[in-house]
């Protein structure tokens, strides 16, 4: 059970909904209320779809690549460091969307990176590496962090006003200080299995 509930942590907070919001509401500012609801739910079911895939297959990508568990949980936590790291310290680049002006995104931008991203991919394939045994808890876990994450993105607008620009900022930096945490204990889980051996 508690493994069930450091999963969905971890996955909400590679998710990242809160520091996604400002990006999804740019790309799909254009559209109609009611298309853009429509367009949301469509790109986050696509990226569900592709993290279940990632769930389920992601053992056998792993004993087909013949990695031991010890390097993909030090791996892992390095990842997830280096994630943390850009959500403490965000860079102010132009997160534009790349398409052209009055498009409707279709899979890109926001179903793959923003949503199912490399990271969440490899956590998934490394959570189903560490824990064969639980796929059914980590399949929940993954619904409870994606169906969270639909709903902060759903209530986009709410969530904006509310906590404006800053309020979001400082929301997005507490989640990466959460996810340091959380990398640099699977970092270390990895490093105490290797040195047993």
């Amino acid at each position: 059970m508690t493994e069930m509930i450091s999963a969905t942590v971890l996955l909400f907070l590679i998710m990242d909904p809160l520091g996604n919001l400002p990006i999804f509401m740019s790309v799909l500012k254009h559209l109609d209320p009611k298309r853009r609801r429509v367009v949301l739910i469509r790109e986050m079911l696509i990226a569900l779809i592709l993290m279940l895939i990632f769930l389920y297959a992601g053992e056998k990508i792993l004993s087909f690549l013949n990695l031991r568990t010890e390097t993909v949980s030090i791996s892992g936590g390095i990842i997830l460091f280096l994630i943390a790291i850009k959500m403490i310290f965000p860079s102010h680049e132009n997160n534009s969307s790349g398409l052209p002006a009055g498009e409707e995104p279709f899979l890109v931008p926001l179903a793959i990176p923003l949503v199912a991203g490399p990271s969440i991919l490899a956590t998934l394939m490394l959570l189903s590496h560490q824990y064969p045994n639980q796929i059914g808890h980590l399949t929940l876990a993954l619904f409870i962090a994606w169906g969270i994450s639909m709903g902060i993105l759903l209530l986009s607008n709410l969530f904006l006003r509310l906590l404006g620009d800053r309020g979001v900022s400082a929301l997005e930096r507490l989640m990466g200080l959460v996810l340091v945490m959380l990398s640099t204990q699977m970092f270390l889980d990895g490093v105490r299995a290797y040195l047993k051996i």
